[in-house]
């Protein structure tokens, strides 16, 4: 549900629909009420609450550290102000790797305490188990396959997946099992654009890429990466809109130097 009680309007379904008739995805992430009020109003499709606030809204150096009660306040935050993008929450790491039964219960309590429309989870077939437990509680699910940032320790590094034969079949396998157990649809992070496009022809569900190149179905950006919010992060695939960054910073030594300098607030700022 979203605001006033209203059904939105991107469900699963539309997902689907959207594929099919050709029409590409547009995904960001969010994770405030304010910036998902204005993304709402802009026309985006899906909001991810990506555990990526655990780097661009807490500091860490990876998307580990937050946790599911963490999850669930951004998610809720973000849910008060959609009417009409779905709004899909990453589950965080720990909450349904190798324990079925843990992430069926941490799916619920995410859906039951933020009103969400779905939860995202990262791997493939060792994730299977926790994917269909999921699905049988009624609560649709993303993959992500590709990168997967909550593995960035088992990788050791956030360079290209797939690249290799063996690799790139394992994706496409694990692109059919989560389709087949009944995701609504995936995202592929970091991968070469050939394989993007014959894992997104392949598969009837949607595919949203992250560096997946053009021929995926739909794509996502962090937010606060295409708005240049953080200026550290520049890999190939990101593309920036705008230098907020640079806008905040001249209103904040606008600001300052007015308050030092008796300037704010004048006659008509005050009572």
């Amino acid at each position: 549900m979203s605001v006033e009680g209203k059904k939105r309007v991107v469900t699963t379904h539309a997902l689907y629909e959207m594929k099919q008739r050709g029409e590409k995805i547009a995904m960001l992430t969010v994770y405030d009420y304010t910036m998902a009020r204005i993304m709402d109003s802009a026309g985006v499709d899906v909001m991810l609450v990506g555990d990526s606030a655990a780097n661009v809204m807490a500091g860490h150096e990876t998307t580990l550290p937050i946790t599911l009660e963490q999850m669930i306040y951004h998610a809720q935050s973000v849910v008060r102000a959609v009417k009409n993008p779905m709004v899909v929450v990453d589950m965080p790491f720990g909450t349904y790797q190798g324990n079925s039964k843990e992430a069926v219960h941490s799916a619920i309590r995410l859906m039951k305490e933020s009103e969400a429309d779905a939860v995202k989870l990262e791997g493939g077939r060792e994730v299977l188990e926790s994917v269909q437990r999921i699905l049988s509680a009624g609560i649709p699910v993303m993959g992500h396959l590709g990168l997967t940032p909550q593995s960035i320790l088992k990788f050791g590094t956030y360079s290209v997946r797939a690249k290799e034969e063996t690799e790139a079949k394992r994706l496409l396998e694990d692109a059919h099992l989560l389709e087949e157990a009944g995701c609504f649809a995936i995202v592929l992070e970091k991968i070469p654009a050939l394989l993007g496009k014959r894992v997104a022809e392949e598969l009837k569900i949607p595919l949203i890429g992250i560096g997946a190149g053009q021929f995926v179905d739909g794509q996502v950006l962090v937010t606060h990466d295409m708005l240049g919010l953080n200026r550290e992060f520049s890999p190939r695939f990101l593309r920036r809109y705008a230098n907020l960054s640079e806008s905040m910073q001249k209103a904040f030594k606008h600001y300052v130097k007015d308050v030092k300098a008796g300037d704010f607030p004048n006659e008509k700022e005050q009572y």
